[in-house]
């Protein structure tokens, strides 16, 4: 017979500031009709002028925002 012993470990995840943000915005106004993206940028203000000029030009006024990060799983101790 095969024994084990499991425990748990308690263990945290944060966000890592060097690995740095990504933001992205789609628009949602017409899905399937409109596949605009703003592609991936690192400043937030890059995106949301791209999302205001969208509107402007196609009076799309919907989209859905990405902000994506790097986290880093340790183990608390």
């Amino acid at each position: 017979m095969i024994r084990s012993v499991m425990r748990f470990v308690s263990h945290t995840i944060r966000h890592v500031p060097g690995g740095g943000v990504i933001y992205e915005a789609f628009c949602a106004t017409k899905p399937g009709e409109c596949n605009e993206t703003s592609g991936p940028k690192d400043a937030q203000d890059t995106v949301q002028d791209w999302c205001l000029r969208h509107t402007g030009r196609t009076g799309h006024d919907l989209f859905r925002r990405v902000v994506t990060d790097h986290a880093r799983v340790t183990r608390n101790e």
